[in-house]
């Protein structure tokens, strides 16, 4: 088995477990979604720029050398991640408190059941 295939693999289930978790009705697996299906991206983004073994990060005599550029980039990924979830928490918070519920759409399960017993559409 080869290397490309074991990262791609693992970016695909990483990927996968991202959006089971952002299709929940949650508020807390729904922010959890978003920050693994964000390290999905991450990992795919340095994966972009080779899986280089044995290659020197600086150029020294024409030898190979690994691509900065990607690394760059998750770095710069990986920061507005961390402040973009913190704003995400910061929202799902403030939801709670203002509906009193941690269900994304505001609603609780109770209120679903007796609305449909009422025969109320929800």
């Amino acid at each position: 088995m080869s290397m490309e295939f074991l990262v791609a693999t693992g970016i695909g289930w990483v990927t996968a477990c991202g959006i089971y978790l952002l299709l929940r009705g949650r508020t807390f697996p729904v922010v959890l979604g978003l920050s693994v299906l964000g390290y999905a991206v991450n990992v795919f983004i340095f994966a972009m720029g080779r899986l280089w073994s044995d290659a020197a990060p600086l150029l020294i005599d024409g030898t190979a050398v690994a691509d900065p550029l990607p690394q760059a980039l998750v770095l710069t990924a990986i920061v507005i991640g961390f402040a973009t979830t913190g704003f995400v928490i910061e929202l799902a918070l403030r939801s709670r408190h203002e509906s009193d519920t941690d269900h994304v759409d505001g609603v609780r399960e109770n209120d679903r059941i007796a609305d449909s017993d009422a025969g109320l559409p929800r």
